[in-house]
């Protein structure tokens, strides 16, 4: 029986690697026989309408963007029989680079061909779903200012951070976790289903997107000197390691927090209120995997690579 695919373009994702991409979809398709369709996604919210209306009627739908698109077209499809592709084109692709999905069109398309079908977690906070990575704190702030910036791309996203950092404060925060409640002064809390945020800059290294259980990564208040070796603890997977992290595996998470709560569901910001709840639905997913002579092997080196990449 012939498989059926939606793809949800967005035209404006990431870096702007979008111009060509329906020509390339439609030819690398119809070669392959499947019953395909395309449709794009406009303001926020278009691509989870799109991909929730497509649920049981395709086999699978894939999201070609970054990780607001791959959030979006993902939430749709939560517990369907319809199976979520990714076609990365966006900054930091955090899910798919977590996936081991290629970045090339072509490759990518061949891995929704010819891939697997697996069954991943999904992280809910309050209202919103995160398929990767949650979080409250400074990557949620810098989300936040990140998001009123006409300048994209993971250098643009550095040079935030450096601007920030510095005058940046740690908060007091009052958690639950699994009915142990803690009070912890926080740099940030990130709620990790998959290990990174994107462009392998590894927040959880141990984190597993299909073990039932949401990995906590509490990185307390640190001296500002410090920074440098967290960032590398971050490159080189090591940030568990470090002193200022405390990494917790949980279910169920509360916290409170005596003002309004910024938060960031897959690096996209969200207001939370006072209070913030954490759950894991786990396995209710279904995304394409690549086979194992698709899989990308990973270069401790990339992320470097691509904030200070050559001729700049």
């Amino acid at each position: 029986m012939t498989r059926s695919i939606l793809y949800i373009i967005n035209p404006v994702s990431g870096l702007g690697r979008q111009k060509d991409i329906e020509k390339v979809l439609k030819q690398e398709t119809k070669s392959s026989g499947f019953n395909f369709d395309i449709a794009y996604s406009g303001k926020p919210g278009h691509a989870f309408k799109i991909s929730s209306e497509a649920a049981g009627k395709y086999d699978i739908v894939v999201a070609v963007g970054g990780d607001g698109t791959v959030n979006e077209v993902g939430r749709g499809l939560i517990h369907s029989s319809t199976a979520l592709g990714i076609i990365p084109t966006g900054s930091g692709n955090g899910l798919a680079r977590f996936l081991q999905m290629p970045f090339k069109v072509n490759k990518a398309l061949e891995v929704i061909r010819e891939g697997a079908v697996k069954s991943i977690d999904v992280i809910k906070i309050n209202e919103f779903f995160s398929l990767n990575v949650a979080g409250i704190g400074f990557d949620a702030y810098i989300s936040h200012k990140f998001a009123g910036k006409k300048k994209r791309g993971p250098l643009a996203y550095m040079q935030l951070i450096s601007k920030e950092f510095p005058k940046y404060r740690s908060e007091n925060y009052s958690l639950d976790i699994d009915r142990h409640k803690i009070d912890v002064n926080a740099f940030l809390i990130s709620f990790a289903n998959s290990s990174q945020y994107g462009n392998n800059f590894h927040i959880a290294p141990g984190a597993l997107i299909d073990d039932g259980l949401i990995d906590v990564c509490l990185i307390k208040d640190f001296p500002k000197y410090t920074a440098p070796a967290l960032l590398i603890s971050l490159i080189d997977q090591s940030i568990d390691k470090s002193k200022y992290d405390k990494i917790i595996k949980a279910r169920n998470i509360t916290i409170q927090h005596d003002k309004p709560l910024l938060g960031h569901v897959d690096g996209e910001p969200v207001h939370l209120g006072k209070e913030a709840h954490i759950q894991i639905f786990p396995l209710s997913l279904k995304v394409i995997v690549p086979p194992v002579h698709l899989r990308q092997t990973p270069n401790i080196l990339q992320p470097l690579m691509e904030l200070f990449p050559l001729g700049m």
